[in-house]
């Protein structure tokens, strides 16, 4: 169940090299983040999310693949969501 909408979905060329690598679809990060598992962040950085969702502001996911971490951020306004590397952000 989509907890939020994702907007315009974006990501930049390093994170889909990263993941093509890898072999990790992009989707199943953007699923995560949508259902509300946000992989690799802090309790308060949780706690953070669940308000966003609540209050229409920035959520941000992180997952570490093959040891290098990706964000997957959605704006407060829901207009868009990026895939980016965390050395991108």
């Amino acid at each position: 169940m989509a907890l939020f909408e994702l907007g315009q979905v974006t990501a930049t060329p390093g994170a889909l090299a990263h993941c093509e690598q890898h072999r990790v679809n992009p989707l199943l990060l953007l699923g995560k983040h949508i259902g509300g598992d946000w992989g690799d962040i802090s309790a308060a950085d949780v706690a953070s999310n669940v308000h966003a969702v609540q209050h229409d502001e920035r959520i941000l996911s992180a997952y570490v693949v093959q040891g290098e971490k990706l964000y997957v951020i959605t704006e407060w306004d829901r207009s868009a969501t990026t895939l980016l590397m965390a050395s991108e952000y």
